[in-house]
């Protein structure tokens, strides 16, 4: 993947350089100390992944991500905590507090290697059939069923949705309203701008997140009353 950084700490830049020059798959085209500099490049270069910094005395690196029409995959890189459930705001692959381990850092590149993938073959899908237990995705003159106590959760990327699934991930070509309006709603919550979870698959939750397997998932702040009030206040036993 072609990547870049935006961070105005040289000694930061300099250290996930040197880190990221051990990553066979993650070249570094350039990086920069301000995201004027880099939205330059950005109109004239293509890039797959940028690793972003927040708090900048330029512009805040939210900021400038929301500002971007075709942006790329976005790694946000701070020391900043609070800015964790905005960063899913505009799609952000994964959040990364400084120091950051290089064992968190390479699952967050995992991920974007991932998702690059899948944007990359360019599959037209739509859902073509639901029933009560299950749901048939079209996909390359095919007909891929997925029932629904097999899905994990789904997650909204841009202009497209993947449904993570016991054994595969499904890229479906539609936005995460529109899948969310035709699955059974006593099974699936939306707790995100970008996250959908089948609330059987969960296994714990605490104030800002659901665990669902190894993943990780964030809540919303303007989803975490419903979602509390419908999916756990009344299933809790209390003493």
């Amino acid at each position: 993947m072609k990547c870049i950084i935006i961070d105005d700490e040289p000694l930061a830049r300099e250290g996930l350089i040197n880190t990221l020059a051990g990553i066979s798959t993650v070249q570094v085209l350039e990086s920069f100390s301000n995201p004027i500099d880099a939205n330059k490049f950005l109109q004239n270069n293509t890039v797959d992944l940028m690793f972003l910094d927040i708090e900048m005395a330029s512009l805040n690196g939210l900021d400038f991500a929301k500002s971007l029409v075709n942006r790329p995959l976005i790694i946000f890189i701070t020391a900043y905590p609070q800015y964790a459930l905005d960063s899913f705001e505009v799609d952000a692959i994964d959040y990364l507090l400084k120091p950051v381990r290089v064992e968190r850092l390479l699952r967050a590149i995992n991920k974007a290697e991932n998702y690059n993938t899948l944007l990359q073959k360019n599959i037209e899908e739509e859902i073509a059939v639901i029933e009560d237990d299950f749901v048939f995705i079209k996909s390359d003159r095919k007909f891929i069923k997925i029932f629904f106590k097999e899905i994990l959760f789904i997650e909204g990327l841009k202009d497209y949705v993947i449904i993570h699934v016991d054994n595969k991930k499904v890229l479906a070509a539609m936005n995460i309203k529109t899948i969310f309006n035709q699955l059974p709603i006593k099974n699936f919550a939306r707790v995100s701008k970008s996250y959908i979870v089948n609330t059987n698959q969960i296994i714990s939750v605490d104030t800002n997140s659901i665990f669902i397997k190894e993943e990780e998932i964030p809540i919303g702040s303007n989803y975490k009353d419903e979602f509390f009030k419908h999916y756990v206040d009344g299933k809790t036993i209390r003493r």
